[in-house]
């Protein structure tokens, strides 16, 4: 996919394009059809491995004839059962509905989204690991309100960075991406009239999540918390992102010179600019993903009746685009970290240039317990590093 008012999408490839979200649909039929004949509901005949009866060209009158129906999922039912011989014509999407399908194709989605940012979190804390503990002993200006504070230590700013990114990692980890299967008002009704009664209806369902590496659940139709849950959590993302590269994007300023990427951007007429660009694009998405899942949770609050007249219609190009903007910015963050250069140098001078001033909090500490001052103002440093490697080394020994 190509975006030029978006620079970065094609680091998002294939995932949640148009194509991705056809050959979801597709696998939906396929599983449900699958799960049908394992059921001893539709006949052996009607086995049909329906992955190859739509191409690229599809797309294109598929997009247009869903402007009839308001989705997809009925133009590409009637291609389906135009190209598939009988009975597998007959039986397919039969006891589904529009919803279910695009709500688990959309999972499917998601589900390989969640794979690769879960690369790119891995890949981010080992990079950011080894220089937390490279850096652990480089002195550096602590900054607050824009102003000189007090001495503290690069390896204690990359912990926070770690940390930041933990708390991303963590939650995201968790995050299921339920099957969603429940008939026309979700009730599962025209499930339990094929297969005889709910448990093998629910079954049906569990199947369909099996195949498609999905986690069984009931019905959620209009409660939409399963779609929120994940705006949510690549928001998170982004959020521990933006924070890496605002610290990165000012500590670049040649007035600074503390930080600076390998090979910035450059100038289109200034040739002496080095541009930290991965930041800068790492930054515009984090202040545009949040409005994102802000409508994914306006959508989920207006959910109404037992399909919603516009809500529901909402969430997709917006979860689409929050999703492969996330990509797009994992990317990045992991590049940027990978060549992420540290100016020890710069850094000791710029300590030594902010004066005593930084130690007068010491000063006054000092008299109030009536001992010297001591040599070093770095508090817990060493052990807040260590207690940030020691999170880190938790989740990942988890990760493959």
């Amino acid at each position: 996919m190509t975006d030029l008012f978006w620079p970065g999408d094609h680091r998002a490839g294939n995932l949640m394009s148009d194509r991705a979200l056809l050959d979801a649909m597709v696998a939906v039929e396929h599983a449900w059809l699958d799960a049908l004949v394992d059921a001893d509901i539709a006949p052996q005949s009607a086995r049909t491995d329906l992955r190859g009866f739509v191409a690229e060209d599809d797309l294109e009158p598929l997009a247009r004839d869903a402007d009839v129906d308001g989705n997809p999922v009925g133009a590409l039912v009637a291609l389906l059962r135009a190209r598939a011989a009988q009975p597998a014509a007959q039986w397919l999407h039969r006891g589904l509905t529009s919803q279910d399908v695009v709500d688990t194709a959309l999972m499917v989605c998601i589900r390989d989204v969640l794979a690769r940012l879960r690369e790119e979190l891995a890949d981010q804390l080992r990079t950011l690991s080894h220089l937390a503990e490279k850096r652990r002993a480089t002195p550096m200006l602590a900054r607050t309100l824009t102003q000189a504070a007090l001495p503290s230590t690069a390896g204690v700013k990359v912990a926070r960075w770690l940390c930041a990114v933990l708390d991303a990692a963590e939650p995201l980890a968790e995050l299921r991406v339920p099957v969603q299967v429940g008939g026309a008002v979700g009730t599962l009704a025209a499930a339990v009239e094929l297969s005889g009664s709910a448990e093998n209806a629910i079954r049906l369902g569990d199947s369909v999540a099996s195949a498609l590496g999905l986690a069984p659940a009931p019905p959620w139709h209009t409660s939409r918390s399963a779609i929120t849950r994940i705006g949510d959590g690549l928001v998170g993302c982004c959020d521990a992102w933006g924070y890496i590269a605002s610290d990165v994007a000012t500590s670049s300023r040649p007035e600074i010179g503390e930080l600076a990427e390998t090979g910035g951007g450059k100038s289109s007429t200034m040739p002496h600019k080095n541009n930290p660009v991965r930041s800068v694009l790492i930054r515009r998405t984090a202040m545009t993903a949040p409005s994102l899942a802000a409508t994914l949770h306006t959508a989920s609050a207006m959910s109404v009746d037992e399909r919603s007249d516009g809500a529901w219609h909402a969430e997709w190009a917006t979860l689409r685009t929050l999703a492969r903007r996330t990509v797009v910015a994992a990317a990045h963050t992991t590049e940027l970290l990978a060549g992420l250069q540290i100016d020890a140098t710069r850094a000791t001078a710029n300590l030594a240039a902010a004066g005593d001033g930084v130690l007068a909090e010491q000063q006054t500490m000092a008299a109030l317990t009536g001992h010297a001052p001591a040599a070093e103002y770095l508090g817990a440093a060493e052990q807040l590093v260590d207690s940030a490697l020691q999170r880190a080394s938790h989740y990942l020994k988890d990760v493959p």
